[in-house]
């Protein structure tokens, strides 16, 4: 990839990055009752999602459907098999408890988004859709579950009041 490339693949990083925190940002504003300061940290989020967008798009990183299924498989499975087990290590060494934590929910939540992507990718190639539900997130660890939210979350024991439905 030519120097253009690269900056674009960084550019595509730190906007990501940077819509993400703003939305955190916002979160955090909400809660300390600064409402307008919460809308302008959700409008520049959504400025710099923009941005992320025409960056991914500049270097041909959005594709077809089976594509992008194939691209979401090959990443899940890096950070289940590969980047998450060394960081959970990294921190179980470093006594950091908290990051272990937020590591091995991770890790376990990238398994079931790999089993998911896995079983979209089998259903579009045999020329079927995929069955139209609802997804709920726990949003506690992040795990994802199709059609109903359990009463309890396999991964980090959370009630079923901590998943969010997702459209």
């Amino acid at each position: 990839m030519d120097n253009t490339g690269e900056n674009l693949k960084t550019a595509f990083a730190g906007e990501s990055q940077a819509s993400r925190r703003y939305l955190f940002f916002a979160e955090k504003a909400e809660k300390e009752s600064y409402k307008s300061i919460a809308r302008l940290f959700r409008a520049a989020a959504e400025a710099e999602t923009v941005h992320a967008r025409n960056h991914l798009g500049a270097i041909g990183g959005i594709g077809t459907t089976e594509g992008n299924l194939g691209i979401a498989i090959e990443g899940e499975h890096y950070e289940f098999m590969q980047m998450y087990p060394g960081f959970i290590d990294q921190a179980e060494t470093d006594k950091n408890k908290r990051a272990q934590v937020s590591f091995s929910y991770a890790n376990e939540v990238e398994k079931v988004h790999h089993a998911l992507y896995q079983e979209a990718l089998q259903t579009l190639r045999a020329g079927k859709q995929i069955k139209d539900e609802p997804y709920y997130v726990c949003q506690v660890c992040g795990n994802t579950v199709a059609g109903e939210a359990p009463e309890v979350c396999p991964i980090c024991g959370s009630p079923r009041k901590q998943f969010k439905r997702v459209e």
